[in-house]
Parts: structure tokens; C-alpha cells; sequence
């Protein structure tokens, strides 16, 4: 435990990390970067949990899942390298702030529910448990979301 503020200092004074704070373009365009990212996540997921929850019956749900898990997947993988790459900006502030921790709880909650929802096989619009885990998944991306622009303010 000694060595973390040594980590955090040697962290703190490595070369693109220094750059990433001095410049004044490097920052806003990273954060611009993860809300894309997080803008395609939400979007995508958004279509599957309402079509799951009745809203969109003309399409299949199969169909539409398959084929926009690659852009979900592809828009976390933007908003998750370019939220680390911001982390490490900020490390200590971050770890000590409740808005940053519930986001990352959050984060972890919205994957395991994911996770489950697709374990179970083929999506089934008509099980309560689907549905309640589709509405679900929007509440946690919403909570996702707001926890994300607390940061700067708690």
C-alpha cells in the first residue's frame, strides 16, 4: 500500500499523460471520443430494451439483437479506452469520487445484467424476467449516464 502514492505520482508524471492534460485540444476531443462511444452503447441498447418491452413489434428481436450487438460492443470499447485513458488523468480525484465509484458499480451491474440476459438464450419477449431486465438495463445506463456528469461536480 506504501508503493500507491509513489504508483500515482510516477503515473501522474508520465509523458502522454502530462500531454494529455496540457494540451488544450487533447482532453475535450477524448471526451468527445467516450460520449460517442457511450451515445452508440445507450442508442443500441435502447432499441433492444424497447423492442424487448413491446415498442418495436414490427421488427424481429433476434434479428435486431444480432445485429446490433457488434456496434454496442464497439461503441463500450470506444467509451471504455477513452474513459481509461482519462482515468489515468485523474486517478486519485477519481477513486475518491462517489459520483466515479457508483458509475463503476454501475458499469459492473449493467454488464452482469447483459450477461445474464444473454445466457439464457434467445430472446424471449413475452418472459417477465426478459422485460424486467430490459427496463432494467435502461434504468442503469440512465443512472450510467447521470453518475458520468456528476463527476465533475462532486
Amino acid at each position: 500500500m506504501s508503493n500507491a502514492p509513489n504508483a500515482l505520482q510516477a503515473l501522474n508524471q508520465w509523458a502522454p499523460v502530462v500531454w494529455l492534460k496540457v494540451n488544450p485540444y487533447a482532453y475535450p476531443m477524448l471526451e468527445v471520443v467516450h460520449i460517442l462511444g457511450l451515445a452508440l452503447v445507450f442508442g443500441t441498447l435502447w432499441i433492444v430494451d424497447l423492442h424487448i418491452l413491446g415498442a418495436l413489434r414490427v421488427l424481429d428481436v433476434q434479428q435486431v439483437a444480432r445485429q446490433i450487438l457488434p456496434w454496442t460492443l464497439a461503441g463500450f470499447a470506444l467509451s471504455a479506452a477513452s474513459g481509461l485513458v482519462m482515468f489515468t488523468t485523474a486517478v486519485g480525484d477519481l477513486i475518491a469520487n462517489p459520483a466515479f465509484v457508483l458509475k463503476m458499480a454501475l458499469l459492473f451491474v449493467a454488464g452482469t445484467n447483459a450477461a445474464m440476459l444473454h445466457a439464457r438464450g434467445a430472446l424471449d419477449t413475452r418472459s417477465r424476467l426478459t422485460r424486467a431486465q430490459a427496463l432494467f438495463s435502461i434504468i442503469i445506463w440512465v443512472a450510467v449516464i447521470t453518475c458520468g456528469r456528476w463527476i465533475g461536480y462532486l
